[in-house]
């Protein structure tokens, strides 16, 4: 059995909005329950028309409350945008809400453009460098209070929130080793920098009181179909999504288009593949193959499955075959 979880933009599709995509997150997360799936996180993401998942903590809230078992999360909250009581009250809350079910991914970058960034936080100087203090400050918050603390984060003290650092670089495998955190790897934004940011984070880990042997989780595409035509298909709308956002536009997620790739110039074409160098796409039995060639090639303890398909039924039925290839059990 290969671990799987999802991560869940809560895209907009084109002619769609907001309400009918959080309608499908709630959808989803039920059937991803159902399935076997171990989490399901939320992303971060501001000023972005096909992402509708802005205000992460609420959804988190509303995900775990429509569902029992399944852990629901962040990955993640944008540390740079937010200030760390901030971040360990709202945590907090959720896990006094769902005990034993919260999870919190931490990202350093602002989950949108410079001109977001700044509409989000105002002041830029020094957002992303203190990016590992304030890891540190916020697992402050988490820890049982000491007498006369002058600030506590209420909720917060004492409680079980296992925090996980997000990379997409060495950076990020490094302040997860050396923090002794479990550590997300976004493969299906930066394939190319994996193998290295896995390496370093493996033999640079120190335990910690959360953790005792490096845990390596990694995001990828996920698209399946009953057959591998059908896939590649449904794949084509990730595919225009990548092209649009390597060209700065962040648009609705557009339906399906025969011979999509096809049709791109070698530049764009060569860009979206090395993209979407690990997505696995196709029929059951072939994501399975490339589930465990992906895991027999890193090592991955978990592999967290971006979905983004057009129609939600198919999406839906996706996450199913994602699910057999896997050997889940609900």
């Amino acid at each position: 059995m290969v671990k799987l979880s999802v991560l869940d933009l809560c895209p907009i599709v084109e002619g769609g909005d907001a309400a009918q995509a959080f309608a499908g997150a709630l959808d989803l997360a039920r059937h991803a329950e159902q399935l076997g799936y171990g989490r399901y996180w939320l992303a971060e993401h501001h000023n972005m028309l096909g992402v509708a998942s802005s205000a992460t903590a609420v959804m988190i809230c509303r995900i775990a409350a429509a569902t029992t078992r399944i852990r629901v999360g962040a990955g993640g909250v944008m540390l740079p945008n937010h200030a760390p009581l901030i971040v360990a009250e709202q945590f907090g809350a959720l896990a006094c809400l769902f005990p034993g079910r919260i999870d919190l991914g931490l990202g350093r970058t602002p989950g949108g453009n410079p001109a977001t960034a700044r509409a989000i936080r105002r002041n830029l100087t020094g957002a992303s460098d203190t990016f590992p203090q304030d890891v540190l400050e916020l697992q402050t918050y988490f820890r049982p209070a000491n007498p006369g603390q002058a600030v506590q984060a209420v909720p917060g003290a004492g409680l079980d929130v296992p925090l996980w650092i997000l990379g997409s670089s060495n950076f990020g495998a490094q302040l997860a080793a050396h923090l002794g955190l479990p550590f997300a790897f976004a493969a299906h934004l930066a394939p190319a920098a994996l193998e290295s940011a896995a390496s370093l984070y493996r033999t640079g880990f120190k335990p910690s009181a959360q953790l005792a042997a490096p845990y390596l989780m990694l995001t990828v595409n996920g698209i399946a179909a009953a057959t591998d035509a059908e896939a590649r298909l449904l794949f084509t709308s990730l595919q225009q999504d990548v092209v649009n956002l390597r060209a700065g536009r962040a648009l609705p997620l557009a339906p399906p288009v025969e011979d999509y790739a096809e049709r791109l110039d070698p530049a764009p074409r060569a860009s979206m593949d090395a993209t979407l160098a690990y997505a696995l796409v196709g029929s059951a039995g072939a994501v399975r193959a490339q589930m465990l060639a992906l895991v027999e090639q890193t090592g991955a303890d978990e592999l967290m499955i971006s979905g983004p398909v057009f129609d939600h039924a198919a999406r839906r039925e996706s996450f199913s075959i994602l699910a057999e290839a896997a050997n889940l059990s609900g």
